[in-house]
């Protein structure tokens, strides 16, 4: 093998810094540790060491670097003088990560573990360093072992003692005193620790991302649900695909399946499928493994043990396989651990994690999540459950048919589940103790249910039930049975002729019932609104049809319907105001039809106050739903606020499950555009995602749901929260139209700018920019493409960056009616210009894009010279282009050997130079002076540039008193300048004259 040169092994070990943690850093780390001794230079091995011992502690395979440090210790007893400073610090503070590998290793005997933590304090004792990190070393193995009094007197000693160059960082002694506290019970003290941490105020590199998946469990426990979501959103986002965090990932897959996310869980399991294998960190493998076996147990409890699971080392499992052989594999590894320890706690406690019970039923998230397959039927959540009719007599089964029977004559929403509950019942009792009557109830419940599925024999179903209800003189069940196979025939398409005759059946039938019937008005008049609304359709046909056969269509069809419903209003609305309600619906439907919503404002409204006055307030919901949109697009966004707020509350009884979320997704629509209501916008905005996923919409209402979800995070400054929740959901906004998707993209590659990725974020508004390229109108792509540019510069991605800024520039210039963005884009190009070389070419490029920008705007000016955006871009073009003249003359400066110029300035063109930047520094200024006091900052940023710029001429003087008659004139304006800007002003003046 060829041997590395001392060059190859510095690169090789500064690229292997820059390469992702894992396996693959590792091996490459080992080789150049290899490298570096046959060397012969011990400085260079010593490197290679450290560097190994750090590649090794962000990985999995953690416990490997107790050789290497190991060997780095001997190299040090040797010679602690060959040791720089840096190195014997670095040495010292591995010694930490030593000691907890140690604790965490089943195979190092106890005795052994103990030896190196007494090395560590005789150590660090001897070089002066505080016990502050050996007790805290003391504290994890006294607990694993079992010894809680040492470990209660090593915590103790932790706290007493002083913090040094030694001590971990403030959030990781915030999370390991933390933890303690969790195993302890005392769950509000650990999250009290932790909020520095949790909060931003303590971070280091690992931190807030292990905290926030540690924080989990302990939130759901305290009922801080609010908080749990957000640092699981947060927290999974930053530990997403970490090797060194898979411990933080079980945590992570442990809560959705204590949350009700089991979904959610099984999709994070499969993204870390490939790290389903035995681990060189038994610890970290027991901690992942263990948060999957609590998701794989829940699986299997809610029936889906027989469905498939990710692969394990490459062999196909399903749920119980899997659990199984993870199960064996870390009760292994518990019990290697008790071994070495004495006790049982490590196996304990790893049997108490997987046997956890779920904490709360289900936590909607907000992000989208493929929902699990039904291993069995399940009841669907049913809001004001326990809203549903109390019987008035009987219990039991006779009790239960009852409150069946009073939903149904209601009309309650609830009716379903209870007739659904009956018919279950009713199934279980043998024939003979059947009531004929219940039977009845049970079928027409049955064939109701198909015929709203459009069952194929749904018409025969219900024609079952007619006759039955007829051979037991049930005769209005029977009448209204007539009147559903009518509105079935309608509803499949049935010939005009065969609609009509079904109606008149039903409408006979119910005027046959006898006078003292009490339910025979109601059926005649359910009847009359049934034929109401199927001869308006059945009328609209055959207007088409004639329109298509002689080229004239109908114009009175909606104006006749309109009279019909208005005198059934007038008939009905004193003896049956549910049914008059539903007539005022259809009179506002047929007002927004015909382009009134005026008209159709107060119909709904006076629709929704009869259902509720009725005591049906479930059925008031769709028309104030309606209203409230209708409202909001009339610019009336109080009473649109108003009316959804009430629909809110009288959907309580609501069980389908689309209704509870287009209420919610109305209101959060609302509240979201108010400025003050972002909270309650994002509560009710995450309810709607929940219900519209319960509906089975999850790609349709539910996406438009989590759009809003997204940008009520985002109001709220919860960033990562709202990117989490908007990438969930972009597969199904982009089927939604290319509005929606340029939309969608842009906003995603906003919240990513704002998370520090400006390469995703580019990528974001890229792909944007490449769905407008066939609209009409350049400017959406052209801004696109220009903050793609942005982004990309911000990325380090330069040549990317000029491509799209002249890609945008084209755009705007063809659009002709964007001089600002194009003269921010000819800025951003000159400095681009200056990015991997500063030289005579580079700069004089720089240049001519400047003046190429000023020129821009002067012939704006001319068409627009109130324009006040305008002139001040234009002083600002003029004070960058003496900032690109002092970037060449600094670079001049200190490029001693005149590297990288074709020819060294002399000092008579420096100072030319120079003398330029002072000059439009004075021509920037000016500017702002006549923009006025908004722009005294700017102002003041030009003149002391001037100013310093002078005193590098030798002219202090000058450079004083530019500042001088600034702070003058600053202190002689009218009420004053802003202290701020004086006192900057004066600490200028005072170094320039010094």
């Amino acid at each position: 093998m060829t041997m590395l040169t001392r060059e190859q092994i510095e690169q090789g070990l500064h690229e292997n810094r820059q390469t992702p943690n894992g396996t693959a850093r590792n091996a490459h780390a080992e080789a150049l540790v290899g490298a570096a001794e046959a060397s012969g230079d011990q400085a260079l091995f010593r490197e290679a060491l450290d560097n190994l011992i750090n590649s090794y502690l962000y990985s999995s395979e953690s416990p490997k670097m107790l050789v290497p440090f190991a060997r780095l210790l001997q190299e040090y007893d040797k010679d602690p003088g060959a040791f720089s400073e840096w190195e014997a610090h670095s040495l010292f503070w591995e010694f930490k990560w030593v000691a907890s590998a140690i604790t965490d290793s089943p195979e190092i005997p106890l005795e052994s573990a103990a030896g190196w933590l007494d090395e560590m304090e005789r150590r660090y004792r001897i070089a002066g360093y505080s016990e502050r990190p050996v007790r805290k070393a003391e504290l994890w193995l006294a607990d694993a072992i079992g010894d809680d009094e040492r470990a209660e007197r090593a915590l103790a000693a932790w706290l007493a003692a002083d913090r040094d160059d030694m001590s971990d960082c403030h959030a990781c002694e915030l999370n390991g005193q933390g933890q303690y506290a969790v195993l302890r019970g005392d769950d509000a003290r650990a999250l009290e620790m932790w909020q520095p941490v949790l909060s931003g105020e303590r971070t280091c590199a690992e931190e807030p991302h292990r905290l926030l998946g540690t924080s989990l469990l302990p939130l759901l426990r305290l009922g801080r649900y609010d908080e749990a979501r957000s640092n699981h959103l947060r927290g999974y986002r930053m530990a997403r695909g970490n090797e060194s965090l898979l411990p933080t990932i079980g945590r992570h897959i442990e809560f959705c399946a204590l949350s009700g996310n089991e979904s959610r869980g099984l999709e994070i399991l499969a993204e870390h499928a490939a790290h389903l294998h035995p681990l060189a960190n038994a610890d970290d493998q027991r901690a992942f493994h263990g948060g999957i076996l609590v998701l794989l147990r829940r699986l299997r409890e809610l029936g889906h043990g027989q469905s498939p699971a990710v692969p394990y080392e490459g062999v196909p499992h399903t749920v119980s396989e899997l659990y199984e052989v993870l199960r064996a594999s870390s009760l292994d590894i518990a019990r290697r651990f008790d071994a070495r320890n004495g006790t049982t706690r490590v196996s304990d406690r790893l049997l108490a994690r997987i046997g956890r019970e779920p904490l709360v039923d289900v936590l909607p998230l907000g992000v989208r999540s493929s929902a699990l397959p039904q291993a069995e039927p399940a009841s669907a959540v049913r809001p004001g459950a326990d809203a549903l009719p109390a019987p008035d007599t009987g219990d039991g089964f006779a009790g239960l048919v009852e409150r069946a029977r009073q939903a149904r004559d209601r009309g309650h929403p609830g009716a379903d589940a209870l007739w659904t509950e009956v018919a279950a019942r009713l199934d279980g009792q043998p024939e003979g103790d059947m009531d004929p009557l219940v039977a009845a109830d049970v079928a027409d419940h049955r064939a109701l249910t198909a015929a709203r599925a459009g069952a194929a024999d749904a018409a025969e179903l219900l024609a079952a039930v007619r006759d039955g209800y007829r051979a037991l003189g049930q005769a209005e069940r029977a009448a209204l049975a007539e009147l559903r196979l009518a509105t079935l025939a309608a509803q499949s398409g049935a010939a005009p002729e065969r609609m009509r005759e079904l109606l008149r059946v039903a409408r006979r039938s119910a005027e046959a019932l006898d006078a003292g019937e009490p339910l025979r008005e109601r059926r005649i008049a359910l009847a009359e609104l049934t034929s109401l609304r199927v001869e308006s359709y059945l009328r609209s046909v055959e207007s088409t049809e004639e329109h298509d056969h002689h080229g004239h269509g109908h114009g009175h069809g909606h104006d006749e319907l309109a009279a019909e419903l208005t005198g059934f209003v007038a008939a009905y609305g004193g003896t049956l105001p549910d049914l008059a309600a539903e007539a005022e619906e259809m009179l506002g439907r047929i007002g927004l039809a015909q382009g009134d919503p005026e008209r159709a404002v107060p119909l709904l409204a006076a629709a929704a106050a009869r259902a509720a006055a009725a005591g049906r307030p479930w059925q008031a919901v769709d028309p104030l739903v309606l209203r409230a949109g209708v409202l909001l697009s009339l610019g009336r966004p109080e009473e649109a606020l108003e009316a959804a707020r009430s629909a809110l509350e009288y959907s309580e009884e609501v069980v389908d499950a689309e209704a509870q979320a287009v209420v919610r997704l109305t209101l959060a629509d609302i509240l979201l555009r108010r400025p003050d209501t972002a909270q309650e916008a994002d509560e009710h905005a995450l309810g709607a995602a929940h219900w519209f996923d319960q509906a089975g919409l999850s790609g349709d209402g539910g996406a438009q749901a989590r759009l809003l979800l997204a940008r009520a995070h985002a109001r709220k400054g919860r960033t990562a929260d709202a990117a989490e929740v908007l990438q969930s959901t972009l597969p199904d906004l982009l089927e939604h139209g290319e509005g929606q998707a340029v939309a969608a993209r842009e906003f995603l590659g906003d919240l990513l700018q704002e998370l520090g990725d400006p390469r995703a974020a580019a990528e974001q508004y890229l792909l944007a920019a490449d769905v407008t390229q066939g609209w009409d109108d350049p400017r959406p792509q052209a801004s696109l493409a220009q903050s793609a540019a942005d982004q990309l510069s911000a990325a380090q991605l330069p040549q990317e960056a000029v491509a799209a800024y002249e890609r945008s520039l084209e755009l705007h210039r063809i659009s002709g009616d964007a001089p600002v963005a194009e003269v921010r884009i000819l800025r951003s190009l000159a400095w681009l210009d200056l990015r991997e070389k500063v030289d005579d070419a580079s700069v004089a490029r720089a240049r001519t894009r400047m003046q190429e920008a000023a020129a821009v705007l002067d012939a704006a000016l001319a068409a627009a010279p109130q324009r006040r955006d305008l002139r001040s871009e234009l002083a600002q073009t003029w004070q960058q282009l003496a900032q690109v003249l002092d970037r060449w003359v600094t670079t001049y400066e200190q490029d001693e050997d005149g590297e990288g110029s074709a020819e060294r300035p002399g000092a008579a063109q420096i100072e030319a130079l120079r003398l330029e930047e002072v000059a439009l520094s004075e021509r920037a200024a000016g500017i702002y002076a006549e923009l006025g006091p908004d722009h005294l900052g700017d102002r003041l940023h030009c003149v002391q540039y001037a100013a310093w710029t002078e005193q590098e001429l030798g002219r202090e003087e000058a450079g004083a008193a530019r500042m001088s008659a600034l702070i003058d004139e600053l202190r002689a304006l009218p009420g004053g300048a802003p202290e701020t800007l004086l006192e900057r002003a004066q600490y200028v003046l005072d170094r320039l004259s010094s």
